[in-house]
């Protein structure tokens, strides 16, 4: 059985993308979360994962880092990674490359953190096209390929590279226009973000770093994590 090791559910957007992926398409996995130290994860992670960060799947010794190469290597052994059809899986492809390597901005200026509810300062110019350009690229997807998915009428791996998005909708406050208002909820509803969002309210580690970073946001209205 595959083995994917992960960190804290309510920050880890990373590791959040290949298990959902995997919850939602029923690869059967066992997961080991270990939560982020304070400062560098590279002592603790480098046992099972030769870049020293998460996600990190290993399949029986072997193992693969990085949210891409893990979906990749999904797609060679799976059905429904990516969709059929060729036009399609090149444009989700393309999507997911493209959260992958951009969004600078939303990173920075709305770190991932499930459990809380924050009122953002004002919006960079940097921000907000960020937020258009997610907006663009949903619109595309949902109108292309007839939705309710970016890539069509299943759930794939361009729609998991985008679920840290729908948390982070969810925790700013974040719109979109037209098809796309709807996509981060549609998200949020799947059996498999529900399970991860509940496991993240349930956690009651605190990582000072990240923490920090989501302060440095704006002002958090409401917490709805667990306490010790």
């Amino acid at each position: 059985m595959y083995v994917l090791h992960i960190a804290n559910k309510n920050y880890s957007s990373w590791s959040l993308r290949p298990w959902v992926l995997m919850r939602t398409l029923g690869i059967s996995f066992e997961e080991r979360l270990m939560p982020f130290p304070t400062g560098s994860s590279w002592n603790l992670f480098r046992p099972f994962s030769p870049s020293g960060r998460v996600p990190c799947l290993v399949d029986d010794g072997w193992a693969v880092w990085d949210s891409l190469s893990i979906v990749e290597y999904l797609a060679e052994r799976h059905q429904g990674v990516w969709p059929v059809d060729s036009r399609a899986r090149a444009w989700a492809r393309s999507a997911a490359a493209e959260m992958h390597s951009s969004f600078t901005a939303l990173r920075d200026r709305c770190p991932m953190c499930c459990g809380v509810r924050v009122e953002s300062f004002p919006m960079s110019d940097a921000l907000k096209h960020d937020l258009f350009r997610l907006g663009d690229l949903w619109n595309d997807g949902l109108a292309r390929f007839g939705g309710p998915f970016l890539a069509g009428d299943r759930f794939t791996a361009a729609d998991a590279f985008f679920a840290p998005v729908a948390f982070r909708a969810q925790s700013y406050g974040l719109t979109f226009e037209g098809a796309a208002a709807a996509y981060p909820k549609r998200l949020l509803d799947l059996p498999a973000m529900r399970e991860w969002y509940a496991a993240g309210l349930a956690e009651i580690w605190r990582e000072p770093d990240h923490e920090a970073e989501v302060r440095a946001a704006g002002t958090i209205t409401e917490d709805f994590r667990a306490t010790a």
